[in-house]
């Protein structure tokens, strides 16, 4: 039986996705994250957060965001292993 990855992002296994809450977007293009979900997420004042997109059909279809660290640990852990290879030729 393989070992499930620990450090796998939620996003990874859209079985965890779910709707948190509904957002208004304002005449300037700005949102406001619920307390709640900052809380939940340990997002902060100064916090980066990636936008993420998926495309269907030429068109975006669904917008996710995550913390800047958790996407770099994420393109580490893929690219790492990679990138040793190459350089160990």
């Amino acid at each position: 039986m393989t070992r499930k990855n620990e450090n796998r992002s939620c996003a990874a296994d859209m079985g965890c996705c779910r709707v948190e809450s509904v957002i208004s977007v304002d005449e300037r293009g700005q949102t406001v994250l619920p307390k709640e979900i900052r809380e939940k997420a340990s997002i902060h004042a100064g916090d980066k957060l990636a936008v993420i997109s998926w495309e269907k059909d030429g068109k975006v279809c669904c917008i996710s965001l995550i913390k800047v660290e958790s996407l770099a640990e994420m393109v580490k852990g893929m690219l790492g292993p990679v990138m040793k290879d190459i350089l160990e030729q």
